[in-house]
């Protein structure tokens, strides 16, 4: 059983996965709450499952961009659980959880984070073999210079809110906005590529690993 944990941003997930199915997952709006939050949520998450805390066989967690102080709460509780019961643990990219849960396209695709003072963080994929994978550096932009840089067909998925969307779908010939039930950041996809990576051997030291940082993202809202 492995366990997905998600605080980025504002929007905090946990998820249960055996390999086979999504045993149990939970995603609610955690505000500036994610030190008090957590570790009730995962009992809570645990109980409704009926899996007991031993039962874990390895730990992922998200590991930004993302806020500061909400990232460095993630990855302590899960650095603390890994540690403590000797699991491995796996580093996900906040970006690519979102790039992951969409339908593969011929398309680039803009996967964006709200980074705080109307600023997104942004990260573009490909496909590549049926799979997205990143293509260039995470940049710090807003929806506005998104939008007039856009002039080719392009897939945008993330974190938007209603006045954000209807800025982009403005520029509906080349936009392709995700439905908004793929812009969350499901902490089962988290579960799924964290599991592909245990089950290949490429896991992370756990005293080492580190949250993506973007100096000009340090800020965004947790």
């Amino acid at each position: 059983m492995l366990l997905a944990v998600d605080t980025s941003t504002a929007q905090t997930g946990l998820a249960l996965y055996d390999g086979a199915q999504i045993v149990a997952e939970m995603i609610w709006q955690s505000r500036q709450h994610h030190t008090v939050d957590l570790a009730p949520a995962l009992m809570e998450l645990l109980k409704r499952a009926e899996v007991k805390i031993s039962e874990l066989q390895a730990l992922s967690v998200a590991i930004g961009p993302g806020s500061f102080t909400s990232l460095r709460v993630g990855l302590a509780f899960v650095k603390g659980l890994a540690l403590a019961r000797k699991l491995p643990l796996i580093g996900i990219p906040s970006l690519d959880i979102l790039a992951s849960a969409q339908p593969a396209v011929k398309m680039p695709l803009a996967c964006i984070l709200q980074a705080g003072r109307t600023r997104i963080a942004l990260g573009w994929y490909k496909v590549e073999d049926g799979q997205w994978v990143p293509h260039g550096e995470i940049s710090i932009s807003t929806v506005s210079e998104l939008a007039d840089s856009i002039d080719t067909p392009t897939l945008v998925a993330g974190e938007l809110n209603s006045e954000e969307r209807q800025r982009l779908m403005r520029k509906k010939v080349n936009i392709h906005l995700a439905p908004p039930s793929l812009c969350v950041r499901r902490p089962a996809v988290l579960a799924q590529l964290a599991w592909a990576r245990w089950q290949s051997g490429r896991v992370d030291e756990t005293a080492s690993l580190a949250p993506i940082y973007l100096h000009t993202v340090e800020s965004i809202q947790a």
